[in-house]
Protein backbone atom coordinates (compact mmCIF):
# COMPACT_ATOMS: atom_id res chain seq x y z
CA UNK A 1 0.00 0.00 0.00
CA UNK A 2 0.99 4.12 -0.92
CA UNK A 3 2.26 6.13 2.38
CA UNK A 4 3.47 9.08 2.67
CA UNK A 5 7.18 9.56 0.99
CA UNK A 6 6.25 7.12 -1.57
CA UNK A 7 7.86 10.41 -4.11
CA UNK A 8 10.74 10.74 -1.65
CA UNK A 9 13.11 9.11 -4.38
CA UNK A 10 12.01 11.93 -6.96
CA UNK A 11 13.30 14.88 -4.05
CA UNK A 12 16.12 16.72 -6.23
CA UNK A 13 17.98 17.59 -9.29
CA UNK A 14 17.93 15.07 -12.29
CA UNK A 15 18.73 14.93 -16.28
CA UNK A 16 16.06 13.35 -17.69
CA UNK A 17 15.93 11.52 -21.40
CA UNK A 18 12.79 11.64 -23.32
CA UNK A 19 11.76 9.36 -25.85
CA UNK A 20 8.40 10.41 -27.26
CA UNK A 21 5.73 9.21 -30.24
CA UNK A 22 5.46 11.96 -32.35
CA UNK A 23 2.13 10.65 -32.48
CA UNK A 24 0.84 9.38 -29.34
CA UNK A 25 -2.05 7.05 -30.70
CA UNK A 26 -0.02 5.42 -33.88
CA UNK A 27 1.59 2.97 -33.40
CA UNK A 28 3.80 2.83 -36.38
CA UNK A 29 4.49 6.54 -35.23
CA UNK A 30 8.25 7.90 -35.42
CA UNK A 31 10.00 8.32 -32.08
CA UNK A 32 11.61 11.61 -30.92
CA UNK A 33 14.19 12.28 -28.48
CA UNK A 34 15.45 15.26 -26.64
CA UNK A 35 16.59 15.91 -23.00
CA UNK A 36 15.47 18.03 -20.21
CA UNK A 37 16.44 18.73 -16.61
CA UNK A 38 13.86 18.48 -13.58
CA UNK A 39 14.12 19.45 -9.53
CA UNK A 40 11.79 18.11 -7.31
CA UNK A 41 10.70 19.26 -3.45
CA UNK A 42 9.04 17.45 -1.27
CA UNK A 43 5.70 18.90 0.86
CA UNK A 44 3.76 18.23 3.59
CA UNK A 45 5.96 15.25 5.34
CA UNK A 46 6.03 13.60 2.16
CA UNK A 47 2.05 13.78 1.78
CA UNK A 48 2.96 15.90 -1.26
CA UNK A 49 5.28 16.52 -4.04
CA UNK A 50 6.05 19.19 -6.63
CA UNK A 51 8.69 19.18 -9.76
CA UNK A 52 9.28 21.42 -12.50
CA UNK A 53 11.37 19.68 -15.55
CA UNK A 54 12.80 22.16 -18.56
CA UNK A 55 13.36 21.18 -21.83
CA UNK A 56 15.37 23.51 -23.32
CA UNK A 57 15.42 22.20 -26.97
CA UNK A 58 11.45 22.44 -27.27
CA UNK A 59 11.13 25.40 -25.55
CA UNK A 60 8.94 24.32 -22.65
CA UNK A 61 8.54 23.65 -19.31
CA UNK A 62 5.99 21.05 -17.48
CA UNK A 63 5.42 20.45 -14.03
CA UNK A 64 3.66 17.95 -11.78
CA UNK A 65 2.04 18.16 -8.65
CA UNK A 66 1.47 15.00 -6.29
CA UNK A 67 -0.82 14.39 -3.51
CA UNK A 68 -1.78 11.59 -1.21
CA UNK A 69 -5.65 11.15 -0.25
CA UNK A 70 -5.59 10.59 3.95
CA UNK A 71 -8.47 8.93 3.50
CA UNK A 72 -7.91 6.70 0.47
CA UNK A 73 -4.12 6.45 0.89
CA UNK A 74 -3.74 6.84 -2.89
CA UNK A 75 -2.08 9.17 -5.26
CA UNK A 76 -3.20 11.98 -7.43
CA UNK A 77 -0.92 13.28 -10.16
CA UNK A 78 -1.40 16.23 -12.11
CA UNK A 79 0.26 17.60 -15.13
CA UNK A 80 0.24 21.12 -16.51
CA UNK A 81 2.80 22.67 -19.19
CA UNK A 82 3.58 26.13 -20.88
CA UNK A 83 2.50 24.92 -23.83
CA UNK A 84 -0.93 24.98 -22.67
CA UNK A 85 -1.13 26.70 -19.16
CA UNK A 86 -3.80 23.82 -18.53
CA UNK A 87 -3.77 21.49 -15.43
CA UNK A 88 -4.87 18.14 -17.12
CA UNK A 89 -6.87 15.96 -15.31
CA UNK A 90 -5.35 13.68 -12.63
CA UNK A 91 -4.33 10.20 -12.66
CA UNK A 92 -4.78 8.01 -9.41
CA UNK A 93 -3.16 5.08 -8.17
CA UNK A 94 -0.37 3.72 -5.94
CA UNK A 95 2.83 1.63 -4.94
CA UNK A 96 3.12 -1.70 -5.32
CA UNK A 97 6.48 -3.90 -4.83
CA UNK A 98 8.52 -0.91 -5.81
CA UNK A 99 6.32 -0.04 -9.13
CA UNK A 100 3.48 2.58 -8.97
CA UNK A 101 0.61 2.74 -11.29
CA UNK A 102 -1.84 5.15 -11.85
CA UNK A 103 -4.78 5.44 -13.96
CA UNK A 104 -6.94 8.11 -15.34
CA UNK A 105 -9.19 9.62 -18.21
CA UNK A 106 -8.59 12.18 -20.71
CA UNK A 107 -9.05 13.25 -24.08
CA UNK A 108 -5.87 13.42 -27.15
CA UNK A 109 -6.81 15.02 -30.02
CA UNK A 110 -10.62 14.83 -29.82
CA UNK A 111 -10.83 11.14 -28.64
CA UNK A 112 -11.16 10.19 -25.36
CA UNK A 113 -8.01 8.25 -23.76
CA UNK A 114 -7.65 5.85 -20.45
CA UNK A 115 -4.00 7.12 -19.75
CA UNK A 116 -1.57 4.95 -17.25
CA UNK A 117 1.33 6.40 -15.67
CA UNK A 118 3.92 3.78 -14.41
CA UNK A 119 7.08 4.68 -12.52
CA UNK A 120 9.39 1.66 -12.01
CA UNK A 121 13.25 1.07 -12.00
CA UNK A 122 13.73 3.22 -9.01
CA UNK A 123 16.62 3.61 -7.25
CA UNK A 124 18.75 6.38 -5.42
CA UNK A 125 19.87 7.52 -8.85
CA UNK A 126 18.22 6.13 -11.39
CA UNK A 127 13.95 5.92 -12.20
CA UNK A 128 11.84 5.08 -15.24
CA UNK A 129 8.52 6.73 -16.26
CA UNK A 130 6.43 6.13 -18.52
CA UNK A 131 2.99 6.93 -20.02
CA UNK A 132 0.64 4.75 -22.35
CA UNK A 133 -2.51 5.52 -23.70
CA UNK A 134 -5.67 3.17 -24.40
CA UNK A 135 -8.77 4.35 -26.67
CA UNK A 136 -10.74 0.90 -25.89
CA UNK A 137 -11.03 1.40 -22.04
CA UNK A 138 -7.65 -0.04 -20.75
CA UNK A 139 -8.01 -3.64 -22.69
CA UNK A 140 -4.86 -2.53 -24.97
CA UNK A 141 -2.35 -0.09 -24.06
CA UNK A 142 -0.08 1.82 -26.46
CA UNK A 143 3.48 3.74 -24.80
CA UNK A 144 3.75 6.93 -26.22
CA UNK A 145 6.08 8.50 -23.66
CA UNK A 146 9.14 7.16 -21.54
CA UNK A 147 11.49 9.53 -19.27
CA UNK A 148 14.73 7.77 -17.77
CA UNK A 149 15.69 9.61 -14.85
CA UNK A 150 19.62 10.26 -13.38
CA UNK A 151 20.24 12.17 -10.76
CA UNK A 152 22.44 15.27 -11.02
CA UNK A 153 25.53 15.13 -9.40
CA UNK A 154 25.61 18.00 -6.37
CA UNK A 155 27.33 21.34 -6.95
CA UNK A 156 30.63 21.22 -4.74
CA UNK A 157 32.42 24.47 -4.08
CA UNK A 158 32.44 27.60 -1.63
CA UNK A 159 29.07 28.69 -3.55
CA UNK A 160 27.52 25.42 -3.19
CA UNK A 161 25.19 24.97 -0.07
CA UNK A 162 21.59 23.60 0.67
CA UNK A 163 19.52 25.27 -1.46
CA UNK A 164 19.00 24.94 -5.30
CA UNK A 165 20.03 27.47 -7.98
CA UNK A 166 17.15 29.98 -6.82
CA UNK A 167 17.55 29.37 -3.49
CA UNK A 168 14.47 26.83 -3.00
CA UNK A 169 15.35 24.66 -0.68
CA UNK A 170 13.51 21.27 -1.18
CA UNK A 171 12.34 19.00 2.24
CA UNK A 172 15.00 16.56 3.05
CA UNK A 173 14.23 13.06 1.75
CA UNK A 174 14.64 10.09 3.22
CA UNK A 175 17.67 7.13 1.56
Amino acid sequence: MSAPGDFDFLVGEWEVAHRRRTRFLDPDSDWEEFGATSRCGRLFDGAANIDEMTVPAQGWKGLTLRLRDRATGRWSLYWSSTRSGRLFPPVTGEFMDGRGEFLGDDTHEGRDVRVRFVWSGISRDTARWEQAFSVDGGATWLTNWVMLFTRRPPEVGPASGAAGRDGWVPEPRAV
